[in-house]
């Protein structure tokens, strides 16, 4: 079974200068901006941003399992969002782990969470990079992703599985995994795009307030599609 993976190395980082000074809640104060641009710039020459994905086939699916490549996943969520899809892109994003260390290292508490914060955009513009790609090489209209741990329907223990998919991460993108399903570099995100004719995100099953990660609002309705219950 090949499991190497395709790589997409030193993806470019799309960062926009209004968009940081937002999510940062810099005020419009003279020198705000500067401030800003400066954390950015020092951001991007620490970050390096790789992905692996691989073109997988679905083997079989059971009644709330799914065998990718001859690895059954559990998860009712993701068993109904591939019951027309024969074709799937499990994937592994990271930055690499000079910005963190670059933030444990300070000692401006601001900063840290600046520097962090930056990070987290520039794994989300990487991810969305690698969305792009998918559909420009393989033809494809919409795309929808879902992550092990997003959710308490497919959780975290599920990431060992996802990473059985390929081989050698650390070597292939410096992505390792601990015993604790953690993801090393922490500024690391691992999943499967699929195709599909609706949008779909996870926070749509997530009734959790106050998440600065929500994509899209809870909505109750949808867990009864996926007959999920309540949490």
């Amino acid at each position: 079974m090949m499991k190497m993976g395709k790589v997409l190395d030193d993806i470019p980082l799309q960062l926009n200068i209004d968009k940081i000074i937002k999510e940062l809640r810099l005020t419009r104060k003279e020198g705000a901006s500067t401030n800003a641009r400066k954390l950015m710039e020092e951001a991007e020459s620490l970050i390096r941003a790789r992905a692996v994905y691989r073109v997988s086939y679905i083997d079989k699916k059971g009644k709330d399992t799914v065998e990718i490549s001859g690895i059954t996943f559990s998860s009712r969520v993701l068993r109904v969002n591939l019951e027309k899809v024969e074709r799937v892109f499990p994937y592994i994003i990271t930055i690499g782990n000079a910005l963190e260390d670059k933030a444990s290292k300070s000692d401006d508490l601001l900063k840290q969470f600046y520097l962090e914060a930056i990070g987290d955009m520039a794994l989300y513009s990487s991810m969305q990079h690698l969305e792009k790609h998918l559909k420009s090489q393989y033809g494809l209209d919409k795309l929808a992703n879902m992550n092990p741990g997003s959710l308490k329907d497919w959780p975290i223990t599920e990431q060992k599985l996802l990473f059985s998919l390929f081989q050698d991460m650390e070597g292939q993108i410096g992505v390792k995994l601990t015993e604790n399903m953690l993801m090393i570099p922490r500024k690391s995100i691992s999943g499967i795009y699929f195709p599909t004719e609706v949008n779909f995100f996870s926070c749509q099953l997530c009734p959790r307030e106050r998440c600065q990660a929500r994509k899209a609002p809870y909505d109750k309705s949808l867990r009864e599609k996926y007959r999920l219950d309540d949490e």
